[in-house]
């Protein structure tokens, strides 16, 4: 409806940092459109997230007591999780990876420009994935290192050419419906087309699916996240 406002993101912060949950919930709820609906440490990450049922967690990687890696592996458990996106200041190979294979939809180091934190909320709420700068160069990296290139441009090869249009969408960061209204589709139709990319690319989700995607030259221009 014509002036109708934005459905709000229930959001929340997990961080030992009392002075970085301060300050996120300050630059998130100066957004319309994002709500903090609560913060606090590890310890009780768990718990508020039963209690608040938020749509979309920042979630610090690691944490003294309780970790964000713990909290995710409790949450990938769950039938209906909230999308989880990984806050820290560790961008090694061996911590992406682990938060990816977990279900982190996405990664963003702490030195993220408080401007784009909104936008990474609105992308991992409607279904996409954020990747910081430096973490997508991080993985990239790894692919390179792991000799995946050349299992990337294999299983593109198998691709029809509808699926390679689906895999340039899903690394320019879009969800399902996103790419359903690009390419005049209907959701069940992308979900099917974007399991057979997956399934040919032998990755086990978007994340490692864009990556090839940006390695094999089908999205032009910078990640998402600088859009």
């Amino acid at each position: 409806m014509e002036g109708q406002s934005p459905a709000v993101i229930r959001t929340m912060v997990i961080d030992d940092e009392a002075l970085v949950r301060s300050g996120l919930h300050l630059i998130l709820d100066a957004a319309p459109d994002v709500e903090v609906v609560a913060t606090c440490d590890g310890v009780r990450g768990i718990e508020l997230i039963q209690r608040h049922r938020p749509a979309v967690v920042l979630l610090d990687l690691r944490m003294p007591q309780v970790d964000g890696l713990t909290i995710l592996r409790e949450l990938a458990g769950w039938a209906h999780p909230p999308a989880v996106a990984m806050l820290t200041t560790f961008d090694t190979e061996e911590y992406i990876n682990q938060a990816l294979s977990l279900g982190a939809a996405g990664f963003l180091l702490k030195d993220t420009e408080p401007e784009h934190l909104a936008h990474a909320v609105r992308v991992i709420a409607a279904g996409g994935r954020m990747l910081s700068p430096k973490v997508t160069d991080t993985v990239i990296t790894g692919y390179l290192a792991g000799g995946s290139d050349a299992q990337g441009r294999a299983g593109i090869a198998m691709m029809t050419p509808r699926e390679r249009e689906v895999l340039a969408l899903v690394g320019q960061g879009l969800a399902n419906a996103q790419i359903a209204h690009r390419l005049h589709l209907s959701p069940s139709t992308v979900k099917d087309h974007v399991s057979a990319v997956l399934t040919k690319l032998d990755v086990s989700n978007r994340v490692r699916a864009a990556v090839i995607a940006r390695d094999a030259g089908l999205v032009a221009g910078p990640p998402p996240e600088e859009g």
